[in-house]
């Protein structure tokens, strides 16, 4: 039988690993918390680089598709507004922070046909390298408004006059 005395030294240790094992599964779980909140907040960066670069590329495919040579002076520092998840609400505001025709080469002419007839002619086109470079801003609420800088490079093929017009030398004229 144990005597009243080691009873009671016994009743401590308990006490005290207990109190011991408390303080480790507190620090397990504040470390664990601390963890997961970094996790989520790398994943909702990833998530808002790629939505920032689908914002990018929906605004330079729009203006792509629009009359692109008519267009050049005017694109440099244009603002759109994108909405990504189609709610309504404008998610990103994308600008136009530079345009520049990088090269130009004449394109190469296939024919389609042995046979010219009179009254055809020849259209000399060219194929263009531009260099689209954009700055998207988060506008959707609660965010810090950041940004990010986009560069996109693009080919557009265009007519010699459409390319003696916005390419301008040295890369130019297109003649």
């Amino acid at each position: 039988m144990m005597s009243p005395t080691s009873q009671r030294r016994q009743r401590g240790a308990t006490l005290i690993v207990g109190m011991i094992m408390l303080v480790v599964i507190t620090v397990m779980v504040v470390s664990a918390f601390k963890l997961s909140t970094t996790n989520l907040k790398a994943v909702g960066n990833m998530q808002f680089h790629d939505q920032a670069l689908a914002a990018a590329h929906t605004v330079i495919e729009n203006e792509l598709e629009a009359a692109f040579y008519n267009n050049v002076g005017a694109l440099v520092n244009a603002t759109r507004t994108v909405d990504i998840d189609n709610n309504g609400n404008a998610d990103f505001r994308v600008t136009i922070a530079g345009l520049s025709c990088m090269r130009s080469s004449l394109a190469s002419t296939a024919t389609s046909s042995s046979v010219t007839l009179p009254g055809m002619s020849t259209v000399s086109s060219y194929n263009t390298i531009w260099d689209f470079y954009v700055t998207v801003t988060d506008l959707t609420a609660g965010t810090t408004g950041v940004s990010v800088g986009v560069h996109q490079g693009v080919r557009v093929l265009l007519t010699q006059g459409q390319c003696d017009a916005v390419c301008a030398p040295p890369v130019g004229p297109c003649s």
